[in-house]
């Protein structure tokens, strides 16, 4: 099969008309493309459904993994800081986060991810990643190391238009 694509870059790259002439859709570039979309859908629905705004579902997400500062989730947000304290002020009344002072400055405090918290994300998250612990255990170590290699390198195509 001719690939347009890799056969035509040059240094300058193809004019996006001819780039676009020559696209071929591969079943594998359709499938990343329906799941990156049904991903996207995920995060609001499971928002929804732990009855929680985008934005407290973003911030309960990143506070999980990394306890942050309210002016980094601000940014990290798009939001001012007086929006992400109050983002955090009603999460830290449902008893999903805490402020805790910041591990090497006194004059700042981070947020981080109660029990309750991990909980209530992970337990909209957990029929999804008994699914997805099956399907890799269902590869061997080669069929890993393909998906794998794949699945960073796609991250970092994604990565380019962010």
């Amino acid at each position: 099969m001719r690939n347009f694509v890799t056969e035509n870059i040059t240094p300058k790259g193809p004019s996006h008309g001819d780039w676009v002439a020559g696209w071929e859709r591969s079943p594998i570039l359709d499938a990343l493309r329906t799941l990156l979309s049904t991903g996207a859908m995920a995060t609001p629905a499971i928002a929804r459904r732990a009855e929680l705004s985008h934005h407290e579902m973003a911030v309960l997400e990143h506070v999980m993994e990394h306890p942050t500062g309210p002016s980094e989730l601000a940014g990290r947000l798009g939001v001012t800081t007086a929006a992400a304290s109050g983002i955090v002020d009603r999460l830290e009344a449902r008893g999903h986060v805490v402020r805790q002072p910041h591990p090497t400055d006194r004059r700042r405090t981070v947020v981080a991810c109660t029990d309750s918290g991990r909980e209530e994300l992970l337990g909209h998250l957990m029929p999804m990643f008994v699914s997805l612990a099956s399907l890799d255990q269902r590869l061997d170590d080669e069929e890993r190391r393909v998906v794998l290699r794949f699945l960073q390198e796609a991250e970092q195509a994604v990565r380019r238009v962010l």
